[in-house]
């Protein structure tokens, strides 16, 4: 069988973590962004648009083809 080909997200925080609470640190950490304008892409997954939902605010997100 074929493997079906992922989607792929580009997520990049574009505001900083400090005055705010520590889930979202941790959320972020666990994204793998420690710094202001650093980029990660990840897979399209629910686990991955959860931690995206709980830091929206702190982060922007592009699809990669």
């Amino acid at each position: 069988m074929a493997k079906k080909k992922q989607n792929l997200l580009k997520i990049t925080q574009v505001k900083s973590a400090i005055g705010y609470k520590l889930k979202a640190k941790k959320t972020l950490a666990a994204l793998g962004l420690r710094r202001m304008h650093q980029t990660v892409v990840k897979p399209d997954t629910p686990v991955i648009r959860g931690m995206i939902a709980v830091v929206d605010y702190l982060v922007n997100v592009e699809e990669v083809s």
